[in-house]
């Protein structure tokens, strides 16, 4: 278990930066990736120990590029054992206000892009028999809310996909753990667009008055930690058990 690999999209701020320090700080190595390279080299040079910390830019809208990707993310390292889901956009507008390009737009980000990513990997965790998805989703994962139609639809969509998947790759110990936070203190409402497309630009009050992303952290390492262990205890015991047939 000595120095586990998790990748983090969306590491470039809120929670994904959160998270990556926190599990680098517990000793993990961490594969960084989002759009903004320099965002990321920021983060890096935050972690307790940087050598142990990847940088690899990623846009969530480019799937064709998701491969060679994730042939460099195992390279690395030679493996990667987490893979923490956590770039999106949000949104922040009425239905009768939001145009049909927004809706995909949040479709393509949050869930498309989530989904390919995760089919791009999900191979080499098969081939290993081991494997945790960590998804940050949403409370609007559970149940919609005004000005995040189309938010919440795409965060609906992935509880859906990784229920499906949990289900059907639990024999080959590939875990999934579904995150779904209520406001965290993040640019995540600054970020979010409105119905033409552009940026809200500005923090709301539930944002601002929200859970810190750090302490927000702290609950994912320790939710994505203790599957982990259980996950490493089962192939330990399948990789040295010996079985006797009569």
């Amino acid at each position: 278990m000595s120095k586990p690999v998790i990748w983090v999209t969306g590491a470039s701020s809120g929670i994904g930066e959160a998270t990556a320090l926190k599990f680098a700080k517990e000793g993990y190595r961490v594969i960084l990736s989002a759009r903004n390279k320099a965002a990321l080299e920021a983060v890096k040079a935050k972690a307790p120990n940087p050598e142990h910390c990847i940088v690899l830019p990623l846009d969530l809208t480019d799937s064709d590029q998701f491969e060679e990707k994730v042939s460099q993310a195992i390279s690395f390292f030679g493996q990667v054992d987490v893979m923490f889901h956590n770039g999106g956009i949000s949104q922040r507008s009425l239905v009768r206000e939001t145009g049909i390009d927004v809706d995909r737009k949040l479709m393509e980000v949050n869930f498309f892009g989530t989904v390919a990513l995760t089919k791009a990997l999900l191979p080499h965790f098969i081939e290993r028999k081991s494997g945790h998805f960590g998804v940050i989703t949403s409370l609007v994962g559970k149940f919609g809310s005004p000005y995040r139609s189309a938010y919440a639809a795409s965060k609906h969509a992935l509880h859906g996909f990784f229920d499906s998947l949990r289900a059907e790759e639990h024999k080959d110990n590939i875990a999934v753990t579904m995150i779904c936070p209520g406001f965290i203190r993040t640019q995540v409402s600054v970020n979010a667009i409105t119905g033409d497309g552009t940026p809200l630009n500005f923090m709301d009050d539930a944002q601002e008055n929200g859970m810190s992303a750090e302490k927000c952290a702290d609950h994912i390492f320790s939710a994505l930690r203790t599957v982990f262990i259980v996950i490493y205890v089962i192939v330990f015991f399948c990789s040295t058990r010996t079985f006797v047939v009569r």
